[in-house]
Formats: C-alpha cells, structure tokens, sequence
C-alpha cells in the first residue's frame, strides 16, 4: 500500500503521516547555533521524462545529473500524479493530490485555477519552523498566501546556470540557519519558438537560434539520428527532429544542477542538505504530457541525503511526487506521527467562505521515503495513484489511475468526449505529421483515432505490457480484475476526499 493517508477507512494500513497545523515553534533557536541546519532543495523541471543518462538513455548527455545519482539514491519507479503544470506543483508543495488541494488546473491567464486557502503549503510549514525560504524560476501555483516564499530569486527560468549563480549570495547569507530552496526550471518545457531553419521545423524547446547560448552554458547540439525515439512516440523524422531540442534543452538544465551543487560545496552547506532533483511530469509530446500513461506519469527522481553511508544506490519503491513533503519534513523534524493534533490557523470567515469542507486537521496523503533509503526493495511501496482533471481551462477530461506492479487502470470519466489537447502539443510537428495524414495513421502506442477516442476503462497487464497497447478491460475473462481495481480505485478517491468520486453513482 502507498501514498495517501484514509480518513475513516480502517482496512488500509499506513506507516506514518502528518498532521497539518497552521503553528509549528521554531526548531531552531538563535543560541542552537551547534546543531547544524537541515537545509531542503527542490529542483524541479518542466516536462522532463527521465531522460538522464543515469537512466539509461545512452544518447542524451547529462554527465551533472549522473553524478548527483553517485551520491544519491536513484527511483526508477517514481511518478507524478497528474501530467500538468500547476497541478502537479501543487501536489509536490502540499502533499495533496490536486483534486484535495483545488488546484485543478493551470493557474495563469483565464485559467484561474488555485488552491483552498486552508492549505498549507511546505514553504510556509518550514518557515514557521524557522527556515529561511526562496524560490527562483518557474512557480504557477496560487494563491500567494498558500504558497508564500520569504525570497523571489530573479533569473530566467530559461538560464539555469545563472539561475544558480543568483541563488549564491542568498545561500552564503544562510549562516547557521536552515533553508528551503525551491529551484524550478522553464526547460525542457516547449517555447513559443519554431526552428524554421531546421529540417521539420521542431519547435525550439527554449533553446537559442544559430547555435547561440544561454550565460555560461556550453550548448549541446544533437542529430536527429542519434535520439531515442520512446514507444509512445511515432517513429518519424518529425518526432527525432523535435527530440533532439528537447535534449538540448535537458543538457542545458544539466549544467545548471552542476552549478548549484558547486556553490552548495562552496558555501560549506552540501553535506547539510537534503537535495531533491525531480520534474513535474513526463514530456511535452501527444503520448506523455496531459495524459495519464506512462510517458507522462514516469519522472526522473534521485534524492541525496547527506546522512546516508551508502551512496549511488538504486530504490525499487514506487514513489510519487505526493510523497515530497512528508520526506521534506521528515527531513526537518516535523513529522510527528498520529498523535500530533493542532487547529488551522484560519478566521471565521474563511471558514464560512471554503469552496469545500475543511478537515480540521488534516492529514497528508504521501509518505516519508527517508525510512526506506537505504533499502532495495521495500516492502509495502507497490502502488501509486493519479488524478487529473484540467490542463488548460478548455482541457476537462477527468482521468483516475491506480497503477501497482502488475496492472494499471485508468478510468476515463469523460470517455464520450474526444481527448482534448494542450495548444502546444496539439501544434507540435511530431503530432501534426501524423494527424494530417488521417485517423488511421499510427502514433507510437496507438493509431491517431484511438489517441483521441477513449473507452471508459483501460485496464493493462503493465508487468508484459509496459508500453500500454493491449487494453483488457472489456475482455471477459478480466472482468474480475477490472472489478477489483474499480473499487480500489474508488476507495482511493473516498480516502482522499475526490468530488469526482461522485460519478461512479449517477454517471
């Protein structure tokens, strides 16, 4: 069993988890200047499958990233919740799935999507610990007050080793005091740009023209030939013209995390801090991104612990991004168990005004993956679950998932609606050479009308089918399994609180 905490469901067993309260006292006392800080980084990117050498992609060149792997413990079953944006950040700052939280969607423009205010946000959690807090880069999270960070770093989220170099003065300022830094990368995610130049016209995924470079980065430039085309993907020269500035995208980012981890050693705080690199889902092709297949719930996920002994090891645990901040405060001494009980800090009138009922307190739905770093495998860490609902406001297409070590479900609430896209993904050229040469062309895993048109369910043998193409749900002699999965599934979504969970009674 895995990553959510139930309320009143009695038959599910769990190993530990938080209660949330708006007052935590400082651990941290001004004359307690021995106890050395317990400091937290995230980095995170945007639409990034695990595309790292360390992973097993041989052509991609991430000799940063790599290396962090030697120091760390390296997940190569680690998923996000739901293939989007602002979602899936709201999960990795609350430890709520985003259908709990109410952060639906993207935040940004007419989208509008945003948390309730009774959530607490990890920032805010460890700055009323006494940590000092920063961000930089990429947030879409809203609103303010939930995810309210004590310092906005400036730098282009396209430039991760400047970002990094903007985060040195403040790290040196950090003395004996702890920190949260929330780094969060623009790349890999696809620009506005086109590369009319080139072969195909791939979009540029933030990368400069003519070769150019962000500040002090040494681009790397791919062929083509020489990516890794993903089952999910068409085998096309569309797909390997797009997957090589995607790459060169992933190996800026790279040099960004060298950076960052050189200041770290630099200032004297890496051997005190708790570094996390992860994305916020797969990416940004039809097949991953938005979707609640494989390529868009699988993401890179290498935790360094300077505590451990034993370093460059790998995890075979299924862990979700739902899983961050009960680690993180693990980590930091605020993990207390069943018995803490505290009250949100919350007025009268945001009580009256709640889009939704408040649990008082309430209870995060992930796990602390501290106690099983040192393990290969351990035990009770099988299962994972996704939610999404929105992308794009226009994007409503609710998808739920449990997804262990022999079967995945996914259940298609909107099944009668063709699969809305993402503006981008629906302009990029590796979906649009396939979608113009008609309904039956194929696309990776599937055909182009099967990509748009969903059944209700989807169930796979995800042990023998890793790539998702043989769909048994309707298949009699799998009707008791399909059962069985329906109703963890739905007992999922009681235990964490889902309004979709309605459907199954009047849809």
């Amino acid at each position: 069993m895995h990553a959510f905490v139930p309320r009143g469901i009695a038959s599910l067993q769990v190993t530990g988890f938080v209660l949330i309260a708006a007052s935590l006292s400082p651990l941290f006392a001004a004359d307690d200047s021995k106890t050395p800080p317990r400091n937290v980084v995230i980095f995170i990117t945007d639409d990034q499958s695990p595309d790292l050498g360390c992973y097993g992609n041989t052509a991609i060149k991430t000799p940063h990233m790599d290396a962090l792997a030697t120091e760390g413990v390296r997940f190569p079953y680690a998923f996000c919740t739901t293939a989007s944006c602002s979602a899936s950040r709201s999960v990795v700052l609350t430890g709520l799935h985003n259908h709990a939280n109410g952060h639906y969607g993207h935040q940004h423009s007419y989208h509008k999507f945003s948390s309730f205010p009774w959530v607490q946000s990890l920032p805010v959690i460890l700055s009323r610990a006494g940590y000092r807090t920063a961000r930089i880069g990429k947030h879409h999270n809203a609103p303010e007050e939930v995810y309210y960070f004590e310092t906005k770093l400036p730098g282009s989220s396209r430039s991760p080793v400047e970002m990094a170099e903007n985060c040195r003065e403040w790290i040196e300022q950090s003395g004996e005091q702890p920190f949260f830094l929330y780094f969060a990368t623009a790349d890999p995610h696809r620009s506005g740009n086109i590369a009319e130049d080139l072969p195909y016209r791939p979009n540029r995924f933030g990368n400069k023209p003519n070769s150019e470079s962000y500040p002090f980065v040494e681009e790397i430039l791919y062929e083509p030939a020489d990516v890794i085309v993903p089952p999910f993907l068409p085998e096309t020269q569309s797909t390997r013209a797009e997957l090589a500035q995607y790459y060169q995208s992933i190996s800026r980012i790279d040099q960004g995390l060298g950076r960052l981890v050189q200041i770290l050693k630099e200032t004297g705080q890496w051997d005190q801090t708790l570094f996390l690199f992860t994305s916020d889902h797969g990416m940004a092709f039809a097949g991953a991104k938005t979707t609640v297949y494989e390529g868009g719930l699988r993401v890179p996920f290498i935790l360094r612990n300077p505590d451990m002994k034993q370093q460059g090891t790998d995890n075979q645990a299924m862990v979700s991004i739902v899983d961050i901040v009960p680690t993180v405060l693990d980590w930091a001494g605020l993990f207390e168990g069943e018995t803490q009980t505290a009250e949100l800090n919350m007025t009268a009138s945001d009580r009256k005004n709640a889009p939704t009922k408040i649990p008082e307190p309430y209870r995060l739905q992930g796990r602390s993956i501290l106690p099983i770093l040192h393990e290969a495998e351990p035990k009770d860490w099988d299962v994972v679950y996704a939610s999404h609902t929105f992308h794009e406001i226009q994007m409503y297409y609710p998808m739920r998932v449990v997804r262990d070590r022999e079967w995945k479900l996914i259940w298609n609430i909107a099944h009668p609606l063709p699969f809305p896209f993402a503006s981008d993904l629906w302009a990029a050229p590796s979906w649009q050479a396939q979608y113009e040469i008609g309904l039956e062309a194929p696309y990776g895993r599937c055909t182009v009308h099967d990509y748009i048109h969903r059944p209700e369910f989807e169930l796979y043998r995800i042990d023998e089918d890793p790539h998702e193409t043989t769909n048994l749900a309707s298949e009699a002699t799998y009707a008791d399994v399909l059962k069985a999965y329906q109703a963890k599934l739905k007992t999922f979504q009681e235990a964490t609180d889902d309004p979709w969970v309605m459907k199954w009674d009047y849809e």
